[in-house]
């Protein structure tokens, strides 16, 4: 698959060349045996209140805990807005965000990102009668997304015309009512409409290039080059072990209305080629 990419040797620092830390977040961590994660308020699948035990549940949840177990600690996880991710953390008031959160230049500079335990992506649904095939084919053309997202921003970094609502439903809407050749959302709303057109609306199908490519890492205080090792250490093993792929099959898999495979590795940042938002 073709996409123009970025090499992120320039833009990732390497755990050797951060400052003396102030504190050792590690340390603090396991003497107090409580990792304090912070994850979705309310956006399943990856963390939402569970309807019958009010508990917090989902993908992110869970990979808190098995981080923790790891730890040999418990986990304590705070529920925050999609803006407080980062600057919980970056704060202090979490250890760790475990939000979906996506690799972005702004956010690298105020908090530490982890090595990607998967490669979000933004992707394109249009009508199954529509004959593009890659997103080439949508240059110039007008795309429906909601306003302010990234999906937004992809549709502008492919040249296309974005036509913006305030949530992805009134987006699909347009399509459906031909006021956009096509929309753009995460993997996993678009895998949701798509699979709700076959039975009824208008039939959509997806674009395979993805519009736009979004390391997903766990979000940490700059400056604690002991925990962010410890951290990559952790999920790597997880990775190995299966782990991470049970977790995701549980909330994201083919059981699940999202019916996605888990194909990504946890590799460094800097070895990933993909074009870094600002």
């Amino acid at each position: 698959m073709n996409w123009k990419f970025a090499t992120l040797a320039a833009l990732v620092a390497s755990t050797a060349a951060v400052a003396p830390a102030k504190a050792d977040q590690l340390a603090d961590i396991l003497s107090a045996k409580k990792l304090r994660c912070a994850t979705f308020a309310d956006v399943p699948p990856f963390s939402a209140p569970d309807p019958k035990t009010r508990e917090m549940a989902g993908f992110d949840v869970d990979l808190c805990n098995a981080i923790a177990k790891e730890l040999g600690v418990t986990a304590e996880v705070k529920p925050v807005s999609v803006e407080a991710r980062v600057p919980e953390v970056k704060l202090g008031r979490v250890d760790i965000t475990v939000a979906n959160l996506a690799y972005t230049q702004s956010r690298a500079e105020q908090i530490q990102f982890s090595d990607p335990y998967y490669l979000a992506k933004e992707m394109l649904i249009v009508p199954t009668t529509d004959e593009g095939k890659a997103k080439a084919d949508y240059v110039g053309q007008r795309i429906a997304s909601a306003k302010g997202s990234t999906s937004e921003m992809s549709i502008k970094l492919n040249k296309s015309e974005p036509l913006t609502f305030q949530d992805t439903a009134s987006a699909y809407l347009a399509v459906q009512q031909g006021k956009a050749r096509g929309m753009v959302a995460n993997t996993m709303t678009t895998t949701k409409f798509v699979n709700e057109s076959k039975s009824r609306g208008k039939e959509m199908r997806m674009i395979e290039e993805p519009m736009l490519y979004q390391p997903i890492g766990i979000g940490m205080q700059k400056d604690q080059p002991a925990l962010t090792a410890k951290i990559n250490e952790i999920l790597r093993k997880l990775d190995a072990d299966g782990e991470i792929n049970k977790i995701w099959d549980k909330w994201l898999g083919q059981g699940t209305e999202y019916k996605m495979t888990r194909t990504d590795k946890v590799v460094p940042l800097s070895e990933l080629k993909f074009d870094p938002i600002p």
